[in-house]
């Protein structure tokens, strides 16, 4: 390893299906090191995995950094949101996290919607309308369904909660991570008692919320993990809002992000409050808020259709009049929690190039009917679209976004912006500036912009057209209860 310039520092990303470890220098950026260990999910009624295994693969990903992690000065942990992590006296998970794209709760969504004053006061109370998602339904459903476990925790986590706590010994989250659960109200930045009650769960189980810039504690003994007793460890946040920090974004600028799920934010000055559901007002890690849109189906969905396909992800062929609506794991945006895909239009003369290129239509136009509601009124509509996550780097995702935004693209060189988002800040507690000021001075959103072309209104308004239609009936494959 060549010398740093300045203090090392490790950002962590706990992603749906791996662990990744940076170890970066915070003078810089460079990242000299990195590490990389997969988790399993299990595909059975929901979604779920044993949070044992994010602490294993941390370790992985740390040892595969060498003698780096060791130097580093500060930590911080981003992570998958929304997950519901109980923990017994002992600090052992009572039974498997419930993740972010289990759909089990939207029967409990629903009637709490209904019992706590409809949508409207959601969105006033937290920001946000709940769906199948959120933490809070997650809980409901536990206690409704496996009364045991609930009564056996002692602790309630999100998963960057879990392991930022294993590192410390302190039960501790961030404001960007806990504005995701339900039970936050954003008005107050508190817990909201009301919502607790309804549902059962007790605050004194619920970790304190550290201010942004806030040390949450530093490395106990007895972690088994490649850093000195007292570490500097940050309060961590959720992916998208490390991934934020990641870029230094600055309000206004559009993000979509194309992953096992799909979204669309901007950093804004003012709280969101979306009756409709549509986009969750989300706070950031740093003060302000990250009004968000999410798809459960993005680019899992269309490599799913490809290697039905027998294809390659990049061979789509171009012409295709067939409609696919990929809702294959139900979907958030628009909020069918137990839809599945449709295909309109198929005709003898449809190749399998043609539609692939229709999954990816489909994925990008549920992103891009939220994109307008995501960002302030008075936005530069000429902006670039930053595009991150695994598909930027792909071919067919870049030009199906550039067609259907009609926007220029921007793909930052950067990777791993959720895990260098945790790093930058890491490196703010070491150096006491904003963490998003760090990841400016780092320069990682500099990349390649892709020039704009003409949007594709009459692909826009064939997908809408066809989704409008088949609402009856992708309503039938909805349990309502």
């Amino acid at each position: 390893m060549s010398a740093a310039e300045g203090p090392l520092v490790v950002g962590v990303d706990t992603s749906t299906q791996s662990t990744k470890a940076l170890v970066v220098d915070a003078a810089t950026g460079r990242v000299v090191a990195s590490g990389q260990a997969p988790h399993t999910v299990s595909s059975g009624a929901g979604r779920e995995s044993d949070p044992r295994q994010w602490w294993e693969a941390l370790g992985e990903a740390l040892r595969q950094c060498g003698d780096a992690a060791r130097e580093a000065a500060a930590v911080s942990i981003g992570g998958q949101q929304h997950g519901l992590v109980t923990l017994d006296a002992h600090g052992e998970p009572v039974r498997p996290a419930m993740l972010w794209n289990d759909v089990r709760s939207a029967p409990q969504a629903r009637r709490l919607i209904e019992e706590l004053g409809g949508p409207e006061s959601w969105a006033e109370r937290t920001g946000s309308v709940p769906s199948a998602s959120f933490t809070v339904t997650k809980w409901a459903w536990l206690a409704e369904h496996e009364p045991d476990a609930a009564r056996a925790a002692r602790a309630v986590r999100l998963p960057h909660d879990y392991l930022t706590e294993r590192l410390t010994g302190e039960g501790t989250t961030d404001r960007g991570d806990v504005s995701g659960t339900g039970w936050w109200a954003s008005g107050t930045e508190a817990y909201d008692d009301d919502i607790l009650a309804r549902v059962g769960l007790d605050p004194a189980l619920l970790p304190r919320v550290v201010r942004p810039g806030e040390v949450a504690g530093t490395v106990r003994d007895g972690h088994g993990l490649p850093f000195t007793k007292g570490t500097l460890v940050a309060a961590g946040t959720g992916d998208n809002a490390a991934a934020a920090l990641g870029l230094g974004l600055r309000p206004g600028v559009p993000v979509m992000s194309l992953g096992t799920s799909g979204t669309a934010y901007a950093v804004s000055r003012r709280r969101p409050a979306d009756p409709t559901g549509t986009v969750a007002g989300f706070a950031d890690a740093r003060g302000d808020w990250l009004p968000l849109a999410c798809t459960l189906n993005c680019t899992l969905a269309v490599d799913r259709v490809a290697a039905l396909l027998g294809l390659d992800r990049e061979a789509v062929e171009p012409g295709t009049e067939v409609t696919l609506l990929p809702f294959l794991d139900g979907e958030r945006t628009p909020n069918l929690p137990n839809a599945s895909g449709l295909l309109h239009g198929l005709r003898h003369d449809t190749t399998a190039g043609q539609l692939l290129q229709s999954a990816y239509d489909g994925a990008v136009h549920s992103l891009l009917n939220a994109l307008d509601l995501v960002l302030d009124a008075g936005a530069d509509p000429s902006a670039p679209l930053l595009l991150i996550g695994g598909g930027a780097r792909g071919g067919a995702w870049q030009e199906t976004v550039r067609r259907l935004s009609g926007r220029a693209v921007q793909i930052p060189e950067a990777r791993e912006l959720v895990a260098l988002g945790a790093a930058a800040q890491a490196a703010g507690l070491l150096t006491g500036e904003d963490a998003a000021a760090v990841a400016r001075r780092w320069d990682t959103a500099a990349g390649p912009v892709l020039d704009a072309v003409p949007r594709d209104e009459e692909t826009l308004a064939r997908i809408t057209g066809v989704l409008s239609d088949a609402a009856p009936l992708l309503e039938r494959t909805t349990d309502p209860r």
